[in-house]
Parts: C-alpha cells; sequence; structure tokens
C-alpha cells in the first residue's frame, strides 16, 4: 500500500492554519489518520470474509442441488459430503 502525501494547502486547511487557528495539531491529526485507516482495513477485511462465507455458502447450496438430483447411492452420498465440506471448510468463519 503507498503512503500519500498532502500537498502544503490541504496540510494547512486540515489543520486550521489559514483560518487562525488550529484544529488539530500534525501529530494529533496523524493518530486519528492512522486510527481512521486501521478502521478502514479492519471493515475490509470483515467484509472479504463474508463475502467469502456468502460464496461458499452458495457453492454448498449448488452442490447439495446437484446430491437432490440424484438417486440414493454413492455419487448422491459423495455430492452431499461435499456440500457439508465446503461449509466446513473453516469451521470458525461458520455461523
Amino acid at each position: 500500500m503507498s503512503k500519500v502525501e498532502l500537498s502544503d494547502f490541504q496540510k494547512r486547511f486540515l489543520l486550521g492554519q489559514g483560518a487562525g487557528q488550529t484544529l488539530y495539531t500534525a501529530k494529533e491529526f496523524e493518530e486519528h489518520l492512522a486510527q481512521a485507516k486501521a478502521e478502514i482495513m479492519a471493515i475490509a477485511i470483515q467484509t472479504s470474509k463474508q463475502a467469502i462465507m456468502i460464496e461458499r455458502q452458495a457453492c454448498a447450496e449448488l452442490v447439495a442441488a446437484m446430491a437432490d438430483q440424484e438417486d440414493e447411492g454413492e455419487t448422491c452420498t459423495a455430492l452431499r459430503n461435499a456440500a457439508e465440506a465446503i461449509l466446513n471448510r473453516i469451521p470458525s468463519q461458520r455461523q
């Protein structure tokens, strides 16, 4: 991930130097910026995990539907086992 540098104007504006008052010190700004980046990354990671779980659930349902189309037997059992294995790929993510 690349670090984005702020222009002098952006820094003066965000730090309130152009208005005659300081809204944030540079240190406070950097701390808040770092916290915001960490929160964004945490949300992005959680969202990605949820998207993977939704896709895994859809795949398992597709395989289970295929099992329903089969007559009872080895193929049907194998498909049902595959559907369960897909769901249990990472058990801690299953809700």
